[in-house]
């Protein structure tokens, strides 16, 4: 698997690209796809939560994950071959699995913790179709497998990042809600911090406010307003939809500044160096994103959807998904070669288990 793993990272780019370009489809009318009948069975469908698959998050990550799939294995979006349904919020994940289900799709995947309860009712309902939820754990239904990732340990390695960049001494975590996943971004980043920080002989501070949500952009930019005038020059996102509240206002300060005196931003999910763009006040083409905290929503998606075209689909298992299989990462981006050094190094103790990361944050 990890081969097939590390193969289908050299293709991640271009399907993001391609994944940018996508509108809603649910409630359309599949066809038109040019898959054969017989492809069916190896047919895929994905329910959104309410961000949908231009979130730079979760979701597009996962359709990522599919349309890497589609072109490895001939298969066209629509009917017999991959789609997306779209949730605009809760109300819709029961209507769009019975719409996937209904529509032929085999192996259906819902993306996110919120979506549990809606795959749990339609394997149930669907005892003949694959089921996969993502990111969360699903018991005793042999026909639903269930998929997480050690988000901890890239986060460790972010908040290794972190103490070795800043100037200020001041960093800052911004959260959505809070919860046992969002707990793994925040535990991660905050002992990355104190353990790097412990190695420089520096003093690292680290804030630290949740929105409550995954949707409210605006609290995020506010939020990040009041650490950054804290004199955190250094702040991580773990809150889907909402984080883009981040990457405005940090474009909204460092277009004030001369661009060797810019604010950082670092990303969740997958690469959002897209959104640090801006030109400065000297007038210098420039970029705020520092890295971001990979969560291979897209290796997982691929993963699970080959086994099932392999007639090995893993129903009752729960996939665990870490740096050992490249599950989770943190980019190059614009880190400095002493601190991407310095993450090299702590991603190789956690691996020979010199360094256990925390999943639940410490009081």
């Amino acid at each position: 698997m990890s081969f097939k793993i590390k193969k289908f990272l050299l293709v991640t780019g271009v399907a993001f690209l391609a994944g940018l370009t996508l509108t809603a489809c649910s409630g359309k009318k599949q066809g038109g796809s040019g898959n054969k009948a017989s492809d069916a069975k190896h047919s895929i469908a994905l329910i959104t939560d309410g961000n949908g698959v231009n979130d730079h998050s979760f979701n597009q990550s996962a359709w990522n994950g599919f349309l890497a799939y589609g072109k490895e294995h001939n298969l066209n979006r629509g009917k017999n071959g991959y789609q997306y349904f779209q949730s605009s919020g809760p109300s819709d994940f029961v209507p769009n699995f019975d719409q996937a289900a209904k529509a032929g799709y085999q192996t259906i995947f819902g993306i996110g913790y919120q979506l549990k309860d809606a795959v749990s009712s339609a394997a149930k309902k669907y005892p003949k179709k694959n089921f996969a939820i993502i990111d969360d754990t699903i018991k005793g239904q042999k026909n639903v497998v269930s998929a997480n990732f050690k988000s901890e340990q890239a986060s460790y390695l972010a908040g290794v990042v972190a103490a070795k960049e800043t100037k200020t001494g001041v960093v800052g975590f911004i959260g959505g809600a809070h919860g046992d996943i969002v707990d793994l971004f925040d535990a991660g980043f905050a002992q990355g911090v104190k353990d790097e920080s412990k190695k420089l002989n520096k003093k690292v501070t680290v804030l630290n406010q949740y929105i409550g949500n995954f949707t409210s952009s605006d609290k995020a930019k506010s939020i990040a307003q009041s650490m950054y005038a804290k004199k955190a020059d250094i702040i991580f996102h773990a809150a889907g939809g909402a984080g883009d509240g981040l990457f405005q206002e940090a474009k909204s300060i460092n277009q004030t500044r001369p661009a060797n005196k810019k604010v950082w931003a670092i990303g969740v999910d997958v690469d959002q160096s897209n959104l640090g763009n801006y030109t400065s006040k000297d007038g210098k083409k420039s970029n705020f994103v520092l890295t971001s905290v990979i969560t291979g929503v897209n290796v997982a998606t691929k993963d699970i959807a080959d086994r099932a075209y392999e007639g090995k689909f893993p129903g009752g298992k729960n996939l665990i998904y870490g740096l050992k299989n490249n599950g989770v990462s943190i980019t190059r981006g614009q880190v400095s070669a002493s601190a991407w050094k310095a993450a090299q190094s702590a991603r190789k103790d956690i691996l020979a288990k010199k360094v256990t990361v925390a999943i639940h944050p410490k009081n």
